[in-house]
């Protein structure tokens, strides 16, 4: 097979794995792949998994990678609220949760960071649509502050909520409080529960 006949049947999908390639032809030659990676036509994104070398170009295509390569998961964390303008920082490091074991992945799109938690927090995200019309799930900026204050233990004081330098406007205007109330319930968590109340004393909300 040529790589050619292989783009016009694959190039849709953004990115994919090797499963959907032996699918749609088992006698497919994996070779080929490492070949055409080797020459910069495909990234190698995670063991067993490819994209078109044309969509490092494509705006948030690597925030669409993220879901793709290690499900189930929803980008979440720094990045979720970089993404809504929480934060002033931009995010090298592309994070996200999953009830899987956390993982790390590097490849041409980026780094990618996954968070485990428990099943039954696989809640408070929802897809997002890019400008191609792909959709990416990702945590709504109440869950995205909640998971990052519930995986990263060490912002445990109204200095360290203040260092988070959250947008004041947003948290103003746009931030639901009433569903953070909702699913802080829906943690369970005594010690999440004590770094909210920090967070809301150090914003004065």
């Amino acid at each position: 097979m040529n790589f050619i006949d292989f783009k016009d049947r694959f190039f849709e999908l953004g990115c994919f794995s090797t499963q959907q390639v032996y699918a749609w032809y088992p006698g497919f030659d994996r070779n080929n792949l490492r070949r055409w990676a080797d020459r910069g036509w495909l990234i190698r994104l995670r063991q067993g998994y490819f994209a078109f070398a044309e969509y490092l170009r494509k705006p948030d295509f690597a925030l669409y990678i993220a879901n793709r390569i290690y499900r189930p998961s929803y980008i979440s964390l720094h990045s979720a609220l970089s993404f809504y303008g929480m934060i002033p920082e931009s995010v090298v490091q592309i994070t996200s949760v999953s009830p899987l074991k956390t993982m790390f992945f590097e490849n041409g799109f980026g780094e990618y960071s996954y968070k485990s938690i428990k099943n039954d927090l696989m809640f408070g995200y929802a897809p997002h649509s890019m400008i191609d019309g792909r959709t990416l799930m990702l945590a709504s900026p109440e869950k995205a502050l909640l998971d990052l204050l519930y995986l990263y233990p060490f912002y445990d004081s109204i200095r360290d909520m203040a260092e988070l330098r959250l947008d004041e406007d947003f948290m103003s205007d746009d931030f639901d409080f009433e569903k953070m109330r909702e699913y802080l319930n829906r943690f369970s968590c005594i010690a999440l529960d004590r770094r909210v109340s920090k967070l809301i004393k150090a914003y004065g909300l």
